[in-house]
């Protein structure tokens, strides 16, 4: 099956949300190649960038599954390899 490497931006507002977003990044560990969390506490945010090599269909359930959960946005950029 054809990976590809993709960048998912996560930024939670909401801190409570935060257990949802590692619970949903535990589960599909097995794509993750590199994670970069920063608390931006002035502005009340944490920002997380997570960098996977996984199937398409993989990168948008996730990104999909992350965006719907309340308190945060998530944006997926990915490769033209």
């Amino acid at each position: 099956m054809e990976t590809r490497i993709s960048v998912i931006s996560i930024i939670i507002k909401d801190d409570e949300a935060a257990t949802a977003v590692n619970e949903l990044l535990h589960e599909y560990r097995q794509y993750i190649v590199g994670r970069m969390g920063i608390p931006y506490r002035d502005r009340g945010v944490s920002i997380i960038s997570v960098v996977i090599d996984a199937p398409g269909e993989v990168t948008s359930a996730l990104s999909g599954k992350l965006g719907m959960q309340h308190g945060v946005s998530a944006k997926t950029l990915t490769a033209k390899l």
